[in-house]
């Protein structure tokens, strides 16, 4: 991963309570995905439009500007109406989306830095598939992409024996990876995952066999793995083909985040909780889903996501109804009530 850039003015939003005291935190972003041609949209995607039947359109709505606007008026209401002894802290990024290498990352380091520490984690992300209170996630598959370059000899398709295809090695050595699942899962986390995302020789002659080829595959892996650990082990795959065909295979690694689980116990039953007492549904604890904020904070103290229902979230006419958003509001309320309490 690149270097950070130095950050300045980077610190959270203390909401209430002193330095040292008990604190909860909340986190989310205000970042969003491209939205694509605009001419698609019902409403422009950033009018944040709000329709005669109560629903909130634009880019974001979901994904996750309501979330933030929610734990935000929650935080707000309860220290006024109940000042706790202690802190609510909320940390807001716009670098979610994308790198994420100076939103949540940078304002945990400045808390290191300056003694500040949450007990515990709120990320406001999108959580629910299909309506409230239905799954709440406890932990995420890590996410790792490993480039594969393998390089020959070039040569003329009509004599192979002057060449050296690297392609052949490739193709041999992405279907040793692909043989096999990686795993079964685990009690918390489904099996993990390799796809073949790319594979590229930049050839535009049909009689030429080309020099290099690459190819890209992605793994969203769980808690049996590391992303480190993979590596080795599709490198030492690698060195295997590279002795059977002569043609060198180097891969390369970018990892994005590591698999983890905050293990069932006060803190999730405590949100868990709540959340059955305000939706009447019992939240699945889940793991499934893409990365999230949630792998640095989890290095920070434990963390759980409950958010808005992701349906159309990072779609065209992205929206959300604005009682969702309320019922959020009270359920993130409720959560830092029993936290207090």
């Amino acid at each position: 991963m690149p270097p950070r850039r130095p950050q300045r003015h980077v610190e959270p939003v203390r909401a209430v309570g002193r330095q040292g005291a008990r604190a909860i935190g909340f986190n989310g972003h205000t970042d969003v995905v491209p939205p694509g041609d605009p001419a698609s949209w019902t409403h422009p995607p950033f009018s944040g439009y709000w329709d005669a039947d109560d629903v909130i359109w634009g880019r974001g709505a979901t994904d996750m500007k309501s979330g933030v606007a929610a734990f935000v008026c929650a935080a707000v209401d309860f220290v006024r109406q109940t000042p706790p002894d202690g802190a609510v802290i909320l940390t807001i990024t716009g670098d979610e989306e994308g790198p994420s290498r100076d939103g949540t990352i940078a304002l945990l380091d400045w808390m290191a830095a300056n003694d500040e520490r949450m007990e515990a984690c709120i990320v406001g992300e999108p959580s629910n598939p299909e309506v409230m209170g239905e799954m709440m996630k406890i932990g995420r598959r890590g996410s790792a992409t490993y480039t594969i370059t393998a390089k020959g000899r070039q040569g003329h398709a009509a004599y192979p024996h002057k060449a050296l295809n690297p392609l052949h090695a490739l193709t041999r050595y992405l279907a040793d990876l692909t043989a096999e699942p990686l795993d079964q899962g685990t009690d918390h986390f489904d099996p993990s995952g390799l796809q073949i995302t790319t594979i590229d020789c930049g050839n535009p002659a049909s009689n030429v066999i080309p020099e290099k080829a690459v190819a890209v595959v992605n793994i969203r892996f769980n808690d049996l793995h590391t992303g480190a650990g993979l590596l080795d082990r599709l490198r030492d795959r690698a060195a295997v083909v590279q002795e059977q065909t002569g043609v060198t295979l180097t891969v390369e690694a970018q990892i994005s985040g590591e698999a983890f689980l905050t293990a069932p116990g006060p803190f999730v039953d405590m949100v868990r909780g709540v959340v059955q007492q305000e939706t009447n549904r019992q939240p699945v604890l889940s793991t499934t889903g893409g990365t999230s904020d949630a792998r640095f904070v989890k290095d920070h103290c434990p963390v759980v996501e409950f958010g808005l229902v992701g349906a159309h979230m990072h779609q065209v006419d992205e929206r959300v109804p604005a009682q969702q958003v309320r019922q959020l509001q009270v359920i993130y309320q409720r959560i830092l009530e029993r936290f207090f309490a």
